[in-house]
């Protein structure tokens, strides 16, 4: 069954068909998903839909682009958060530098707090890195975080960053921009990768891979990504689903 490392079935754009599209999910073959909070409201969200579907689970965490809403008191909502049975990693977090606001120090701030949150609490970590390579790296190094473990959600650099976070141990989650026809430096850089750390994602709502390209993204176009990654790497679509469920599996402690 293909395991749907990173989606958002929170967002408010699943709210007219959720539940029939994530009771949909199994008779697709999609077998398990992560659940991602990206904000506070996210999180909370996040924890219910672990209660509520056998098959998710969910990761803890403030996207970058929200982190102006983190202080102290409710930073210690997401540690009580991490505890609960089902939550099986903190993220997604990191650096995003896309978009001007909130400013890097800040970021940098909550990103660093995030990663020691991982490292207590004994969860790997769901890295985003938008436009922040460097100081990305830069900071996972100088906190250990190959130490700590984790995903590089939704790569998009060159393969000679794939080497910085393989030294690491770090897995990486290929999504719909994999099957993009520009997308020639993720290409090389996952047929550098061993297949022994891909994870399959969407990051659903966004992403959708070609031919939904523009589209709301939902984890029933994961077989449109496993097949591009299977004619990169020169194996069977039905090896792609059998080994990224497996590297799922061990990253979460599943």
């Amino acid at each position: 069954m293909i395991f749907e490392s990173h989606a958002h079935y929170d967002d408010e754009v699943f709210d007219e068909d959720r539940v029939e599209l994530l009771t949909s999910l199994s008779g697709q073959g999609i077998g398990t998903v992560v659940n991602i909070g990206a904000s506070l409201a996210g999180c909370r969200a996040t924890v219910a839909l672990t209660q509520e579907y056998p098959f998710i689970f969910g990761a803890i965490g403030v996207h970058p682009s929200e982190v102006a809403e983190l202080n102290e008191e409710n930073f210690e909502l997401l540690r009580e958060w991490c505890m609960l049975d089902k939550i099986v990693a903190v993220g997604e977090t990191g650096l995003d530098y896309h978009w001007p606001e909130p400013g890097p120090a800040l970021q940098k701030e909550w990103f660093e707090q995030q990663l020691a949150l991982a490292r207590q609490v004994e969860l790997p970590v769901i890295i985003h890195s938008r436009e922040a390579a460097k100081d990305t790296l830069e900071i996972m190094q100088a906190h250990r975080a190959g130490e700590i473990g984790g995903v590089v959600h939704c790569f998009s650099y060159t393969k000679e960053m794939a080497r910085e976070y393989l030294n690491m141990d770090f897995y990486f989650g290929i999504g719909g921009v994999i099957t993009f026809k520009n997308a020639k430096k993720l290409k090389e850089a996952v047929e550098y990768i061993p297949m022994e750390k891909i994870l399959l994602e969407t990051d659903s709502p966004y992403l959708a891979p070609e031919p939904n390209r523009g589209k709301r993204n939902t984890s029933l176009n994961l077989p449109c990504v496993a097949e591009a990654i299977a004619e990169l790497k020169g194996i069977s679509y039905e090896e792609v689903v059998e080994i990224t469920e497996a590297n799922a599996r061990r990253l979460f402690h599943l």
